[in-house]
């Protein structure tokens, strides 16, 4: 596992910056990923630690762990590397993918295009009653168990307004026996419904008192800014938003199987 020389190997960084020696642990991906699911896990990841958003005394180790998720990304997005780890649970320390002079945050550039305001409102119009967003909210609610605190959370594009939408897309799907019944669907109390919706009321409020308060308007800079005004579950949640709108607006990986629209594992 280890290359040549006294240094670590990318899996003992990966177990040092993550606690796991695992590549797709690293990345917040199952084993059998695709491809296009391999990506965004990266770029959701990567996004957590990009030295760029970051306070300035955080930025040296956020440019570590931002370094060891770019190489865990280069091994699992080249088809023979991934194949070496996953049958011998090794990687080529010293292969193309690996090199030492590459340059991870252009490496990640050229991946991933920013994106403005007008591209999340367009993948909105999309992506609403969608074969993708069925796909998403299927997955979602067997990934959860029924659990709709998570499901809501997890679902792109919605908010408390989509839930009997989105109800109604799950019991169409129980009655067609393409999903198990879950009792933490079926036989949700009202009292967790009720807490949910005022949540995510008080949410609705806080985000856009945010808006008005950073004097923000519909631009990239702006855009960045109310994520970063979020707290940390927050950030999260539209990080995850913005590595689908990427996934689709952004440059094609040049390797990769179809895309899969749904969002798979638990976190």
């Amino acid at each position: 596992m280890r290359g040549g020389g006294g240094a670590m190997g990318l899996l003992e960084q990966c177990e040092a910056a993550f606690g796991a020696a695992d590549l797709y642990r690293a990345l917040g991906v199952r084993r059998g990923a695709s491809p296009e699911e391999i990506r965004r896990g990266y770029h959701r990841a990567s996004l957590r630690v990009h030295p760029d958003r970051v306070p300035p005394e955080d930025k040296e180790e956020a440019t570590r762990r931002f370094q060891i998720l770019g190489k865990a990304y280069a091994v699992l997005s080249d088809a023979e590397q991934r194949a070496l780890y996953d049958e011998q649970g090794r990687v080529d320390e010293e292969g193309e993918a690996l090199r030492a002079e590459r340059d991870w945050q252009e490496y990640w550039r050229l991946l991933f295009k920013k994106i403005s305001v007008k591209d999340i409102e367009d993948f909105e119009k999309s992506y609403k009653d969608s074969e993708q967003e069925l796909a998403d909210v299927k997955a979602a609610y067997v990934d959860f168990e029924g659990d709709m605190d998570k499901i809501m959370e997890s679902v792109l594009c919605v908010d408390y307004t989509d839930e009997p939408r989105i109800r109604e897309i799950i019991e169409k799907a129980i009655d067609r026996k393409e999903v198990p019944s879950y009792k933490a669907f079926v036989k949700e109390p009202k009292q967790k419904a009720m807490a949910r919706k005022r949540r995510a009321e008080k949410e609705a409020k806080e985000a856009e008192k945010s808006k008005q308060e950073l004097g923000l308007g519909d631009g990239e800079d702006d855009l960045k800014a109310l994520i970063q005004s979020r707290n940390k579950d927050r950030q999260k949640e539209m990080d995850d938003f913005l590595s689908h709108l990427e996934a689709k607006y952004g440059n094609n990986p040049k390797k990769g199987g179809k895309k899969t629209a749904a969002k798979k594992g638990k976190k």
